[in-house]
């Protein structure tokens, strides 16, 4: 079965803690935190205040995904904030290899987000060093965006990858995804599904995780 990690950006504010609630009583597998610093990408989320809160209100996984440029600066903090999994872009890691040692160290899963338009080729040398690789399958920044169709072609790109290393690393598709694709993109090979306003803005949120749980 897919891991089910709904995204937290399309949660209401106003009410956190009642959709925490929502999804702990949820077969949700994990917590997945959208970090966006208005540089990287343009928009701005949340940061460490707010992960620090929901970490209290779930033993679920937090699944933090870092937007930012300079991730190395934050990592000791978001993993004292609660991070399970602490998630960095290729596209903003000059020095890849040490961003993912420094993760590791501070007891994280390390993870590695790419972007629409970057290739999962460039992972070649270093995916036994990942965990879980995040394709973003619209261009980050954004919720409610629809999914990049090609995305398809780089899971099963990546899949392949990983079967020839024997490695146990995860894919996870994050941004568009919806009851009617989450079978296509399971099929290619991706076993974490994001998703934010599929399940936030459904009239039985627990009800369609339940059934995103099924595919």
């Amino acid at each position: 079965m897919p891991i089910i990690a709904p995204s937290l950006l399309s949660a209401n504010f106003l009410n956190l803690q009642k959709d925490c609630e929502m999804l702990n009583e949820s077969q949700a597998d994990w917590f997945h935190l959208d970090v966006m610093d208005g540089s990287f990408v343009p928009n701005i989320s949340f940061g460490l205040p707010v992960i620090e809160h929901i970490r209290k209100a779930t033993t679920k996984i937090c699944d933090v995904h870092l937007m930012i440029v300079e991730p190395e600066k934050y990592a000791e903090a978001f993993k004292k904030a609660g991070a399970d999994i602490l998630t960095v872009h290729y596209e903003a890691c000059t020095h890849l290899h040490r961003n993912l040692q420094q993760i590791k160290s501070l007891g994280m899963r390390t993870g590695v987000a790419l972007n629409p338009h970057t290739p999962v080729h460039v992972l070649a040398d270093i995916l036994q060093d990942i965990d879980l690789v995040c394709l973003m399958s619209v261009n980050p920044g954004f919720g409610g965006q629809q999914f990049i169709p090609h995305t398809l072609v780089k899971i099963r790109q990546l899949k392949q990858m990983i079967q020839e290393r024997n490695l146990h690393t995860h894919i996870e598709i994050d941004g568009g995804v919806t009851l009617q694709n989450a079978k296509s993109i399971l099929d290619a090979g991706a076993d974490v599904l994001v998703a934010g306003n599929t399940v936030f803005r459904s009239e039985d949120p627990i009800g369609t995780i339940a059934a995103l749980k099924a595919m």
